[in-house]
């Protein structure tokens, strides 16, 4: 796996300095009951006592702990995770050919943030930047979404990570990414420079692979953060298998490791068949990965499947999407399943709940979104099976007018009631299916 070199030590935040790496975990119960949002423990053992924190070692060269200074749980989701500065293509074509690009902002766990954030959620980002314009550019822009960004570090020794890609599908072979991040300051998370208390200071701690790639001390903080432990919150855990951060195949198998400590787990069925060469469907993945209480393998064109801890087997279907870039629905999806998550909403809305959020990015040019209101997200989601089944949004479907809302719920009803025995069935077209689509493929 290609990984930067150590350089040596850096400031902790609260100004001592701190190797880059740190010991491993201390002490840390190989099992206890892992808490959930509706106050249940996973099946593996007792409830932990509330607000109890164990954290990972963090201590000076001369054995003294740096203290944790973060307050407890404080805000609904606290994301860690590199953001880099994207820039994206004003035209189609090969990277080669495109004369100039848009500048944006890009990374798994920041998207998921901003999303939460424009939706209402109070949401935490922890991570380091450069001490450059790059770095102001990404802390002022996620801060402008309502994230709260305390907690972000500057590194005056490496830069902010950068990345140009091509405005096709990631899925398509025509796709290219090119990124600069090699030694970026986000690299330089590790045990030592993310205190646990930081790391625990919402409901709920998202994580991702990529910060697994980066680096050999971001690997040993993803170890710690997703080590069974006493008191801490929630742990979601996007797999986001990325094979260009990968040198070996063989290394992706510590993406199984990660995903095994977590609670919640999202992986596409492509990826886990990339990266684990699990081939057998969603159930496959479930037996290769019993302990999360709740895991959500993404299909596709085929929707989702969740399974939680009481061994039940969810499937919701995608609606269909007018699609003008993809990059970014992935992360959508995992906010909008958080969103529910954070409301207690059955297993099945949540499912919906992340095709919608999903959709809201897939109808738009780059890697963010507003998501769709609280009240038109409820109500879509509200639907019957037969009308969520013909669901069509396109560019522009979060900004529907009530009036728009009242006219689908209206066609829906009468969908969902199907026609008076004796009359011809027809469907009425809602107003989300009259917006133009350029293409369509699920969420």
């Amino acid at each position: 796996m290609s990984r930067p070199p150590n350089a040596g030590e850096r400031p902790a935040p609260d100004g001592p300095r701190v190797p880059d790496g740190g010991p491993a975990p201390n002490g840390t119960p190989a099992s206890y009951g892992i808490p959930v949002l509706d106050g249940a423990p996973a099946p593996d053992g007792p409830p932990a006592p509330d607000n109890t924190h164990v954290p990972y070692d963090t201590r000076l060269p001369d054995g003294t702990r740096v203290p944790d200074s973060t307050p407890a749980p404080d805000v609904d989701v606290v994301c860690l995770g590199e953001s880099m500065v994207t820039f994206l293509p004003r035209h189609p074509g090969r990277l080669a050919e495109v004369p100039s690009f848009d500048r944006a902002i890009g990374g798994a766990e920041s998207n998921v943030a901003c999303t939460l954030a424009r939706a209402g959620h109070t949401a935490r980002w922890i991570s380091r930047v450069g001490a450059d314009g790059f770095g102001d550019h990404l802390v002022t822009a996620i801060a402008g979404c309502g994230v709260d960004v305390s907690l972000v570090r500057r590194d005056p020794r490496r830069p902010t990570g950068v990345y140009f890609r091509t405005a096709g599908d990631r899925a398509t072979g025509a796709h290219e990414v090119a990124y600069y991040r090699a030694g970026s300051a986000a690299s330089a998370m590790s045990v030592g420079t993310v205190p646990a208390a930081a790391a625990d200071s919402g409901r709920v701690l998202h994580l991702s692979g990529i910060s697994a790639a980066l680096s050999a001390d971001c690997l040993g903080l993803l170890r710690a953060l997703t080590a069974r432990r006493a008191g801490r919150p929630l742990v979601s855990f996007d797999v986001n298998h990325r094979p260009g951060l990968w040198d070996d195949a063989a290394d992706t198998r510590v993406l199984l490791d990660l995903a095994r400590g977590a609670d919640l787990v999202f992986v596409g069925e492509d990826e886990a068949a990339d990266a684990w060469g699990l081939t057998g469907g969603p159930d496959a993945v479930r037996a290769a990965l019993p302990e999360p209480a709740t895991l959500v393998v993404k299909r596709g064109a085929a929707g989702a499947v969740a399974y939680d801890r009481h061994g039940g087997r969810h499937a919701e279907p995608a609606p269909r999407v007018g699609v003008v870039a993809a990059p970014g629905a992935g992360d959508a999806f995992a906010a909008g399943f958080l969103a529910a998550t954070l409301r207690d909403l059955p297993v099945p809305t949540r499912l919906r709940y992340g095709h919608l959020w999903a959709a809201a990015v897939l109808t738009v040019p780059g890697d963010l979104a507003e998501p769709p209101s609280r009240a038109h997200a409820d109500r879509l989601a509200a639907l019957g099976p037969a009308a969520w089944g013909t669901l069509r949004l396109g560019p522009g479907w979060t900004k529907s007018t009530a009036a728009d809302e009242r006219a689908v719920e209206e066609a829906h009803a009468v969908h969902d009631a199907g026609p008076p025995r004796g009359e011809p069935t027809t469907q009425r077209r809602a107003p989300d299916e009259d917006r133009a689509e350029r293409s369509e493929a699920p969420a």
